[in-house]
């Protein structure tokens, strides 16, 4: 067998799942150079829910920070998770804006791009695997891992095939909640390696505490590729640690190859911003710890640590294991949906509801709504009629066809809607994801970016009584995070 290859998530999903996405640029740049030099089959670093994070809480251009990542990272191919038709919103988007992001996400220096829908909808990947493929991206299509009577061995068969025909590049097991046991990851590896011939990746966490031995099972039944992270933001919600696996495999036939020391270096800078994201309150030590429940809940780990977080700003941090309880009653209701970005919000916001307000779907949220019609996609099981009833009415209509065949061009709209305050096509692409968001960047970098004002004629001196300081009129808004696993 081949060396096993392995991406890094520390750039992205270690900080999304551990500390709600909120590491900085100027926390990964001083690590970049010896991350460089180890040897990853890529870094991941982008996308999920960090687009959304560098607008709305780091004043960060996220195009910015994938430019200054791809000049620090020039030997290492850089991977994004891209939300098929959803992008990296929360609503589906037209083809044309889904092309336009493949084609400036690799322009601006993007290797791998990892597609997937929530639904494990085909449909909703087919421009998203077009456009990759016709800009030069290596195209990793993902199944939607999870557990229900209708996710078996044999549907992820078939949605890999089915993958591999419309060009994937290699296929990636997208366990976002670490509800994929070890034998199991044994023998889905297994199927697939002997059924398909392009290279298979695994992603998985570690949530249910099992993701070091479900990587190591799928490294014995041949898999290419593994996500784990380097320790300092490894484990608990986030993915397995590098090192240990690193470790587990020197000397083996599938020893990856990769420098331990080198390893110990990045891992030193990062326990430096872990601590200061846990001093921050960030970094909750809740998501370090083992929590078998996930495996009855099915949450993956950034819903949870966006939950605790959420939580605690509403003070109602009592009712955490209550909403994790009603989360899958809502998901069997909605037709089992894997609970991923934005299926992960959307149920989780519902449960939410559900248990605040003391009665079960006495309201609805827009998204359930919009769930139980068809706009995301076709629900993978039976959904409960009269809970879909109760959401669309009576006569309420559910969309059949592919949900993007709905929507008009919208690329231009976005232009025009921008002029004169757009300054790139990617400035166009913020604004179309997150358009209040985005606004309110530009504005911010609009300010920043005016010269100082000229200095006031010195007043002249003139006796009165003493006036007291100014007070800091500056207005801080707290935005309370969305309820979202923000995969």
């Amino acid at each position: 067998m081949a060396k096993l290859l392995i991406t890094d998530t520390i750039l992205r999903d270690a900080h999304q799942s551990q500390a709600a996405t909120r590491m900085r640029i100027e926390d990964m740049l001083p690590a970049c150079e010896v991350l460089d030099s180890i040897g990853y089959w890529s870094l991941e670093c982008w996308g999920g829910a960090t687009f959304d994070s560098c607008l709305r809480f780091l004043n960060e251009d996220p195009w910015e920070r994938l430019r200054t990542l791809r000049k620090a990272l020039p030997n290492t191919k850089l991977q994004m998770l891209f939300r098929g038709q959803n992008i990296l919103g929360y609503k589906h988007y037209a083809d044309d804006v889904v092309e336009q992001f493949c084609r400036k996400a690799i322009e601006n220096g993007i290797d791998v791009i990892r597609i997937f829908d929530a639904l494990n909808d085909v449909r909703n990947l087919e421009a998203a695997i077009k456009y990759t493929k016709k800009y030069g991206g290596w195209c990793e299509p993902a199944l939607s891992y999870t557990i229900s009577p209708v996710h078996s061995e044999d549907y992820f068969v078939k949605l890999a095939k089915e993958l591999v025909q419309m060009g994937a590049d290699s296929i990636c097991i997208k366990d976002m909640a670490n509800l994929l046991l070890p034998y199991n990851a044994y023998s889905l590896v297994k199927r697939l390696k002997a059924e398909i011939d392009v290279p298979i990746h695994l992603h998985t966490h570690n949530t249910t505490g099992t993701g070091d031995m479900t990587i190591l099972k799928a490294v014995e039944a041949g898999v290419d590729i593994v996500d784990t992270a380097l320790s300092p933001m490894g484990n608990g919600t986030s993915q397995p640690a590098t090192e240990p696996l690193v470790a587990t495999l020197k000397g083996t036939e599938r020893d990856t190859g990769l420098d331990l020391n080198k390893m110990a270096e990045a891992a030193k800078h990062f326990r430096g911003v872990a601590a200061r994201l846990k001093k921050e309150g960030v970094l909750d030590p809740k998501v370090l710890s083992v929590d078998t429940n996930t495996l009855m809940y099915q949450v993956p780990g950034g819903m949870l640590s966006n939950l605790i977080n959420q939580l605690k700003q509403a003070n109602a941090e009592d009712k955490y294991y209550d909403v994790l309880a009603e989360i899958p009653r809502v998901r069997e209701d909605f037709g089992f949906p894997p609970l991923v970005t934005p299926t992960s919000q959307i149920v989780g916001s519902q449960a939410v509801l559900n248990v605040i307000s003391g009665e079960r779907y006495k309201m609805f949220t827009k998204e359930s709504k919009g769930l139980l019609a068809g706009e995301y996609g076709r629900l993978p099981g039976k959904v409960n009629e009269e809970v879909r009833k109760k959401a669309l009415g009576e006569n309420g209509k559910v969309i059949t066809c592919r949900p993007a065949d709905l929507l008009e061009p919208e690329l231009e709209k976005y232009t025009e809607e921008l002029k004169g305050i757009a300054k790139s096509e990617e400035d166009v692409l913020s604004y179309a994801l997150f358009p209040q968001v985005a606004m309110k960047f530009f504005e911010n970098r609009d300010k920043k970016a005016e010269p100082a004002p000229a200095p006031a004629p010195a007043p002249v001196p003139v006796k009165t009584a003493p006036v007291p300081a100014a007070a800091d009129n500056g207005v801080r808004t707290l935005y309370v995070e969305d309820l979202t696993e923000n995969m």
